[in-house]
């Protein structure tokens, strides 16, 4: 039996026994909710992760930036030999809401349930329950091999799920510390559940408010109903102008130019996203495939809208309404000059007094990496060869990353393997990570560190 095909057994044997699940409600039990700030999320570092990387032999580190910005990092490696290849991970212990009270009856967010083959709990799939995978595949070439064959440094944020504070200086700041040769990590969902998926980027997000603030309080809309302005039918209509009624995008600068025919190409020999639900094929650029849509052009949308009193109508016309916008986009969009754009154009169109505020979301921006490069045909020979199936190749995820802090910062080869899908219910109730999906990467990953140990030519 070969080395690797040890260190593979060494990982099923842990994962069938039970011991994945036992480390892993650990985890779960956590309360890292960064959006509160109330908790102090580097327990999650002292109490779990950094025990675990510290019987496997890494040196661990909890950092600061200098800012006030809210986030905490731990810094760790293990450094083997100066000439060997450095590969460079990243993941996030912090957790959206645990939105407790809207979770099915039987589940809550913070204990591990075991429910119809997957596991339930906030972060099992985003992202504590991935990381954990990639560490525990490492762990299992560890345990048949007293070395590795390369240098590991992992990244670990409290951030992300607020935008990730600081990790962009944090990187500037530390670039000879997180120096690699490559960046490998898991976030984000596959393509398919049954399938590895490998993705190089990301598309952009940036967030923003649009808002129409005519008069201080509302006033009876039977006394001044069609002498008055809306506040709310003015920004309806300035948000329905910016697309058409099936979301295509009206505003030109806001197209992107980097659909190539080799993007294309790529983009077709993917399955539709498996994502649990009903899709709509009516929706969106109507010359593209649904494919096509979600992971090479820009998709605009609105994330929640406000006027009145929602819970108790007043028969009063407000005098203000707000809404929450999104715009996601691909590598060819110029993100500075989105909301310029978008300000030209609702001059344009009549809608001056719809006024436009940036959020505290930061934007992230659209990576992705050159689909020649021998990294990523390196770790999808791997993938195919430890699953006997033919990988799901994107070039960017459909939805943000801070993929720009590695891939532009640090100017490194960028590939990202999820284990999760799209159907997890990452940022919603009854968040969960297949059981099948898990014991599958964890026995890829393990495969993958493996084949990285015995190479030479990369």
């Amino acid at each position: 039996m070969t080395l690797k095909e040890k260190a593979v057994q060494h990982a099923s044997h842990y994962f069938d026994e039970g011991d994945f699940k036992k480390e892993l409600s650990e985890l779960i039990a956590v309360k890292t909710e960064s959006q509160r700030q109330k908790y102090d999320l580097s327990n999650y570092y002292t109490n779990n992760i950094i025990p675990m990387l510290t019987e496997m032999g890494f040196e661990c580190n909890i950092m600061r930036n200098s800012s006030s910005e809210a986030n905490v990092f731990l810094f760790a490696e293990r450094i083997e030999n100066h000439n060997f290849k450095t590969i460079l991970t990243y993941g996030h212990g912090d957790v959206v809401l645990g939105q407790d009270e809207s979770w099915e009856n039987d589940l809550t967010p913070y204990k591990l349930i075991e429910k119809d083959n997957s596991f339930y709990g906030r972060g099992t799939a985003d992202n504590k329950g991935q990381h954990f995978i990639n560490i525990k595949a490492l762990n299992s070439l560890l345990s048949v091999k007293k070395n590795l064959g390369f240098n590991y440094k992992i990244l670990f944020e409290m951030g992300e799920e607020i935008g990730s504070p600081g990790l962009k200086f944090f990187c500037e700041k530390n670039k000879e510390k997180l120096k690699a040769d490559v960046f490998i990590a898991s976030d984000g969902p596959r393509i398919s559940q049954k399938t590895p998926t490998i993705f190089t980027g990301s598309r952009g997000g940036i967030n923003f408010d649009l808002s129409v603030s005519l008069r201080d309080g509302a006033h009876h809309s039977g006394n001044f109903g069609g002498i008055l302005k809306d506040p709310s039918i003015i920004l309806s209509h300035a948000i329905a102008s910016i697309t058409d009624a099936r979301g295509q995008i009206n505003i030109e600068d806001w197209l992107p130019t980097s659909l190539t025919p080799k993007i294309k190409q790529i983009l077709s020999e993917l399955p539709l996203v498996d994502a649990g639900f009903k899709l709509d094929p009516d929706w969106g650029q109507i010359e593209l495939t649904m494919s096509e849509r979600v992971f090479g052009w820009n998709s605009f949308c609105v994330l929640a809208m406000i006027s009145g009193e929602p819970n108790a109508p007043l028969n009063a016309i407000s005098g203000h309404a707000k809404a929450t916008c999104q715009l996601r986009f691909v590598v060819g969009t110029d993100v500075k000059n989105i909301i310029p754009a978008l300000r030209k154009y609702l001059d344009n169109h009549g809608f001056e007094d719809v006024d436009i505020h940036k959020t505290d979301m930061k934007p992230f921006p659209a990576t992705r990496l050159d689909m020649n490069d021998p990294w990523l045909s390196f770790v999808k020979k791997s993938l195919e060869n430890s699953t006997n199936l033919k990988i799901d190749l994107l070039p960017n995820l459909g939805g943000s990353l801070p993929n720009d802090c590695f891939s532009e910062v640090l100017n490194l080869p960028t590939i990202w393997i999820p284990h999760s899908y799209a159907g997890c219910s990452q940022h919603s109730p009854n968040e969960h990570l297949p059981i099948t999906i898990a014991r599958q990467a964890l026995l890829c990953m393990t495969s993958l560190f493996a084949d990285l140990s015995a190479s030479e030519k990369v």
